[in-house]
C-alpha cells in the first residue's frame, strides 16, 4: 500500500464505489445466485450508482484511498455494518482492516454497545475476516442463507 487514507465518501466517489462493489459482490455470489440475477443487479447499480445515497441522514459512507485511488468502501447505518467492500486486487493488504477500524470508531463515538452485520453463508473469506476482528456468529438462516454476526464494543 502506498498512502492509505480512510475518509468520508462524497457523491463524486459513486463511480469508484460501483467499480469496487460489482466485482466484490460477484466474488461471493457467483455460483450461488443465478447469473441473470447477478447481471440484473449489476445493470441497475451501474445505471443508478450511489451518488444520491451518499450523504443521506442516518448512514455513513466511508472510502479507503490508496495514493488517491478509491480501493474500498464501507457503509454504516446505526449499529449495522451494511457494506464493507474492497477491490479484489487489494484484498489482504490492510484496506478492509482500515475501513473496519473506522467503523468501530464511529460506533464507539456513538455509544453503540453491540454492532451487527449479515454475511452470505458461503462467503467464508469474509466470515474469517470478521472473526479475526472480534466478531462472533449469533445466527444462521434466511434466503439466501446468511450468517448474523455481532461485535461487542
Amino acid at each position: 500500500m502506498g498512502n492509505l487514507v480512510v475518509r468520508a465518501a462524497k457523491a463524486a466517489d459513486s463511480p469508484a464505489i460501483v467499480d469496487i462493489h460489482v466485482p466484490a459482490r460477484r466474488s461471493y455470489y457467483e455460483g450461488h445466485l443465478p447469473e441473470t440475477e447477478l447481471l440484473e443487479w449489476e445493470q441497475v447499480v451501474r445505471a443508478t450508482g450511489y451518488a444520491d445515497r451518499i450523504g443521506r441522514p442516518g448512514r455513513t459512507w466511508l472510502c479507503a484511498e490508496d495514493s488517491g485511488v478509491v480501493v474500498g468502501f464501507a457503509l454504516v447505518a446505526g449499529p449495522e455494518l451494511l457494506q464493507l467492500q474492497v477491490r479484489p486486487a487489494d484484498w489482504r493488504r490492510g484496506v478492509g482492516s482500515a475501513l473496519h477500524a473506522a467503523c468501530v470508531d464511529i460506533w464507539r463515538a456513538a455509544g453503540v454497545p453491540v454492532a451487527g452485520l449479515d454475511v452470505f453463508e458461503p462467503n467464508t473469506r469474509a466470515q474469517g475476516f470478521y472473526v479475526r476482528h472480534g466478531w462472533r456468529e449469533v445466527e444462521r438462516g434466511g434466503e439466501p442463507s446468511h450468517v448474523r454476526m455481532a461485535l461487542d464494543l
